[in-house]
């Protein structure tokens, strides 16, 4: 059967084995539930960050922007030039810093709410599952090593009547 695979493929049957893997793997991928997981994920990151970024250029912007114009992102430098729009164009090499300060205000409370209301609540219920699954472990743990130590003593007797049986023989 890798044969004809190896020869559908034109080339060796490693790689026709390679490619039907590689199928079976993306399918096993899809039926994981994976899929889904991450599907929704996307969805509910991008409504959030439409949140995020109306916060930050609604709310912070403007407070930051109290400190000198009031907007955040028309904050800029000159490197080259006047800067000024001249006919439409602007004169001089213009760098637009303030809509990098922007950008990055908004990843940094994108990444505080996602961590302090997604993350640290997920930790927190997951170290705490452990440990109620830990101390259910510890329980079960127990009753193998008393189990194990039945398991023992029937060895041993088990051992000591065919040692008796082998010695009464002889």
């Amino acid at each position: 059967m890798a044969a004809p695979t190896a020869h559908a493929t034109k080339g060796t049957g490693v790689a026709g084995e390679d490619k039907q893997s590689l199928l079976e793997g993306f399918k096993a991928f899809l039926t994981r539930g994976n899929v889904i997981d991450l599907a929704v994920a996307v969805v509910i990151g991008a409504a959030f960050t439409n949140i995020v970024n109306s916060v930050v250029k609604g709310v912070i912007n403007p407070i930051v922007g109290a400190f000198g114009t009031k907007d955040l992102e028309s904050y800029s430098s000159c490197l080259k030039g006047s800067c000024k729009t001249v006919n439409g164009e602007v004169d001089g090499i213009q760098i637009m810093w303030g809509s990098v300060l922007s950008a990055t205000l908004s990843f940094l409370i994108t990444a505080a709410v996602v961590y302090f209301l997604m993350v640290l609540p997920m930790a927190k219920y997951l170290a705490r599952k452990s440990a109620q699954d830990r101390a259910k472990a510890g329980v079960e743990e127990v009753m193998e090593v008393s189990e194990l130590e039945v398991l023992k003593e029937i060895r041993d007797a088990l051992i000591s009547q065919r040692g008796s049986g082998h010695g009464s023989a002889s």
